[in-house]
């Protein structure tokens, strides 16, 4: 159940960004629900396909369509609440980047995957939905700027790790991992921590 809820809580994160982005590009109601659908679906749909598990997840369960629909519906009707669409966007994004990333990581461990697999396929489900959403929406996807994005899902999935290794409750590991990463992306942006650009002159 506290797995299902965090899987729960992470489509409704990503749907809403996606939301946001598809409004402030001023897409019309099919292209919104298009757009939330492939940034809360894309990163579970690519690790479901690298571990085999088909029909992927969404196609098994309804629940998780009608939860974006859910989602779609209700950044709709608030979206005079939801004004600040960066501001938003950023919030959910992260808020999602953080759930997702330990569901993808626990879909290794039940693959019986080793650490270093298991983390590439949570940073796969926490990132991969958004870089869709950007390309379709005309914008270089996050993950590919110097901004710390992915980043923070390698090492919220290393202190999962740490936590697991030191025998703490799986409840626990997974609530801390997944407050560091939020936490840890939320700090990124606010005093403009980056990974260092590679270019040529």
């Amino acid at each position: 159940m506290f797995y299902f809820a965090i899987d729960i809580l992470g489509t409704i994160s990503f749907a809403i960004s996606g939301v946001l982005t598809a409004m402030h590009k001023r897409l019309d109601v099919f292209g919104v629900f298009i757009i939330a659908f492939v940034t809360a679906t894309g990163g579970g749909t690519l690790r479901d396909l690298l571990l085999g598990n088909t029909p992927v997840g969404w196609l098994q369960k309804p629940v998780y369509m009608f939860t974006i629909i859910g989602s779609v519906i209700f950044a709709m009707l608030f979206r005079k609440y939801l004004k600040y669409f960066r501001k938003s966007l950023f919030l959910f994004d992260t808020i999602g980047l953080g759930l997702y990333t330990l569901v993808g990581l626990t879909k290794g461990l039940d693959a019986g995957l080793n650490p270093l697999m298991c983390i590439t396929l949570g940073t796969i489900s926490a990132s991969f939905g958004g870089v869709i959403r950007d390309i379709l929406c005309n914008e270089i996807p996050v993950i590919f700027h110097k901004e710390i994005y992915a980043t923070c899902s390698i090492l919220g999935g290393l202190l999962y790790y740490m936590l697991f290794w030191s025998k703490v409750p799986p409840a626990i590991a997974y609530s801390v991992a997944i407050g560091f990463i939020i936490l840890f992306r939320l700090a990124a942006v606010k005093w403009h921590w980056s990974l260092p650009t590679m270019y040529r002159e």
